[in-house]
């Protein structure tokens, strides 16, 4: 079977040499996920943005087709061309059998408009629980808001972070989806924890980096060290969090990093706060936990954290600096909650396991009868 990942930040994670562009955390899933499925043998194709490489070159057995460049056009024009005219190309490039995306956008609508015109498959996977309410969508135009709704609605399967975002799709959408878990990279052999609190996203408003900020006036004596690049039309919220960062003794700010240099701080951090207002299932988290890292955060997806006692979920803002001061004042605690996330991880995180549900909903989506109902794969 021919798969194509479509994710137009996928390339800085999978080509090194593009490392300074912006890597979001669906790219982190995807690329780790055609990873998976080329090991497996399956013709795995990705279409990304326009960064200057060769079209078609291939990366780790990916082959990768470029679809535009994201600041190409005139406004509103653009949305024609070269957004829709070049998705379309890279997409009839890539001649995939089935195709598979995420995150709201209206790339979701054109994709499905694809597979519908040249009768092809469509998964989509949820990315962030605003995802899945309309009135929550990280998405700024009616136009787009309508294309995403219109792609959804015609997707194969859907699958889902968490039993709680399936609920959420099936209350305000009426339909249904399955959950998959998430994959990891195994981590390498670090030494030593000089990090109190990791604090790792982009630095857009959802994310409420000024709750860290806030933590650290609390807690003057625990270093923080804060990762997070500036995104379109935040530019001044992000000059303002680096001028406070950077203000505060405690603080480490590196700005945006690549997700490689991003990833050796886990293994040196005692803990990674979050302080989100809207996530899905942050990939930080796993990042965190397979290198024994707690969790202290207000989104506990499914209550995985409290369940399973990795970190705390701060009932409050006010109770991220509470848990912060206990963890890091009882090195037993600390020792048992970052044991708990290495069990954790290593049970329910295999490649294998996790793999097992994508596989089986892109086989069955992929024999699925035309004139059939919508894939019975797709289930909570």
């Amino acid at each position: 079977m021919k798969i194509c990942l479509v994710g137009f930040d996928n390339l800085p994670l999978l080509a090194p040499e593009y490392r300074g562009h912006l890597i979001g955390g669906e790219a982190v899933q995807q690329v780790l996920l055609g990873r998976a499925l080329a090991r497996r043998g399956y013709d795995v194709s990705m279409v990304v943005a326009d960064h200057g490489q060769d079209d078609g070159a291939q990366w780790e057995a990916i082959r990768v087709f470029r679809a535009y460049r994201l600041d190409a056009g005139l406004p509103v024009l653009r949305f024609i061309h070269p957004r829709w005219t070049g998705m379309w190309s890279a997409l009839e490039r890539a001649g995939a059998d089935l195709y598979y995306t995420s995150c709201a956008g209206m790339h979701v609508g054109l994709l499905a408009l694809f597979c519908r015109r040249f009768r092809k498959r469509f998964v989509f996977r949820i990315a962030s629980d605003s995802d899945c309410d309309g009135s929550r969508l990280l998405v700024p135009f009616a136009r787009d808001r309508w294309l995403y709704a219109y792609g959804l609605r015609r997707a194969d399967a859907i699958l889902a972070q968490s039993v709680a975002q399936a609920h959420t799709l099936r209350c305000n959408y009426g339909l249904a989806s399955r959950v998959a878990g998430m994959l990891v990279e195994k981590p390498l052999p670090t030494h030593g924890r000089e990090i109190d609190v990791l604090w790792v996203s982009n630095i857009r408003r959802e994310k409420r980096p000024d709750r860290i900020l806030e933590l650290t006036a609390i807690l003057p004596g625990v270093k923080v060290h804060m990762v997070g690049g500036s995104l379109r039309d935040e530019e001044a919220l992000f000059r303002e969090i680096e001028g406070a960062a950077r203000a505060r003794p405690n603080v480490t700010f590196h700005g945006r990093l690549p997700y490689w240099d991003a990833n050796a701080l886990y293994g040196r951090s005692r803990l990674l706060v979050n302080t989100s207002d809207v996530e899905g299932f942050p990939n930080s988290y796993l990042q965190a936990w397979i290198r024994g890292v707690p969790v202290v955060t207000l989104i506990d997806p499914d209550g995985v954290i409290e369940r399973e006692g990795l970190g705390v979920a701060a009932g409050s803002p006010a109770g991220i600096a509470s848990a912060v001061r206990a963890l890091l004042d009882d090195p037993g605690a600390w020792k048992a909650a970052s044991d708990r996330c290495l069990v954790y991880m290593a049970r329910e995180y295999g490649d294998d396991k996790i793999l097992s549900t994508y596989l089986e909903t892109f086989e069955r989506v992929a024999r699925r009868d035309d004139a059939g109902d919508k894939m019975i794969a797709s289930h909570v």
